[in-house]
């Protein structure tokens, strides 16, 4: 007995050790992101300043080469007919043709340093827009494995005693995930959502100023500002229903899968989403209806992020005995006779089934798609 307790507190204290390095792991990436966040938006302004200098210079090249022209004019002129003019005269034609020559000389070379300044800024752009890609791919992925570490695993050696005590805590563990997913949602539309929309505010008011007093390519800048911008509310919004849908409390099941995929389909206008609802629309009780939405989510997001589905098919059917959801998609499939480690989102698929006593499998075929299947039998 001794030796199962050491055990057990041998792996709490290594999950603890991996939850402390993954987080300092995920702030420094998170640093890192928006270090480089902030020099994509400094590198920005810098050319859109580099190319609005490019178009005066070019419309000052202009000028100075009509210039030009009229000053070789002149000294064809002055050379001709050198009797008719004064010493002063001809030295005057001679240097204003030299000084005009010597400007679009120096405009030349500045046109010349600005557009190799400008390449050298559109290729550390290009730079840093993948390296912030790569770093939210990255705290997305920490976030997945830190999820597990602090929900999933907790416990697991107590988790492991028996079936029933393992389905117990599991039930736990996603009780807790869902009012985890709830604090946050209304945290994050409480603060981030209010104050993204106060800056969009704000950029009016700045845009109205800049109007007033400032240039006008000002106004261009202020105007992909507030693109930016709501597109961060727009992703700060989206992220709040991945945590928890306020309508699954509200409305139900059906309703909020309904609303969901249709959201998804909106954000990912490339594919369509089918979603049929052949049966009853009556509430089920919480922990069905958590499970069965994070099941169809999962299963939703892992057709389009992995399998590059551009056509996916959701039917629910609920009656008084069970529950069946079929997901149908046109990907890439995958070969399910190859013994490869399951991945996190699968994972969690099936326990989420097996504590409904319910029952999942997986169809899918290279380069035929892949169908999925689930049926929870109702408690009444």
């Amino acid at each position: 007995m001794k030796i199962k307790q050491i055990n057990m507190k041998s792996i709490d204290e290594i999950r603890e050790e991996m939850i402390d390095t993954v987080t300092c792991s995920k702030s420094d990436i998170f640093r890192i992101g928006e270090q480089c966040r902030q020099d994509y938006e400094n590198m920005t302004t810098e050319l859109t300043n580099i190319k609005q200098m490019m178009v005066n210079l070019i419309e000052e090249g202009d000028k100075l080469e009509g210039q030009v022209q009229k000053a070789r004019v002149m000294l064809s002129e002055v050379s001709m007919n050198f009797k008719r003019y004064t010493e002063e005269e001809v030295r005057e034609a001679y240097e204003k043709a030299h000084q005009l020559q010597m400007d679009l000389s120096i405009n030349w070379q500045y046109k010349k340093q600005l557009l190799e300044k400008r390449d050298d800024l559109e290729r550390r752009l290009v730079g840093l827009h993948q390296t912030i890609d790569r770093a939210d791919q990255l705290i997305s992925q920490i976030s997945v494995v830190m999820n597990y570490l602090t929900s999933d695993l907790k416990q697991v050696g107590e988790a492991l005693e028996n079936a029933k005590a393992k389905q117990d805590f599991g039930l736990k563990i996603i009780e807790a995930q869902e009012e985890e997913r709830k604090r946050l949602s209304r945290e994050i539309h409480d603060g981030p959502a209010q104050m993204l929309a106060n800056v969009i505010m704000r950029s009016d008011l700045i845009e109205r100023v800049y109007r007033e007093r400032g240039p006008d390519e000002a106004f261009s800048e202020i105007h992909d500002y507030k693109i930016m911008v709501r597109s961060a509310l727009y992703e700060v919004r989206r992220i709040i229903y991945d945590l928890r849908p306020m309508a699954l409390d509200d409305l139900g099941l059906v309703p909020t899968l309904r609303k969901y995929l249709q959201t998804i389909e909106e954000y990912h206008n490339q594919s369509k989403i089918n979603f049929v609802n052949v049966g009853l629309e009556s509430r089920l009780p919480t922990k069905y209806e958590v499970a069965l939405f994070r099941i169809i989510q999962e299963s939703v997001q892992n057709a389009l992020k992995h399998a590059n589905a551009c056509e996916i098919k959701v039917k629910l059917e609920i009656t008084n005995a069970a529950i069946t959801v079929m997901i149908k998609d046109n990907g890439v499939g995958f070969d399910t006779a190859k013994q490869k480690p399951e991945s996190f989102g699968m994972i969690g698929m099936r326990e989420r089934v097996d504590l409904l006593r319910g029952e999942i499998t997986f169809d899918s075929k290279i380069g035929k798609g892949t169908d999925v299947f689930i049926r929870v039998p109702l408690n009444n």
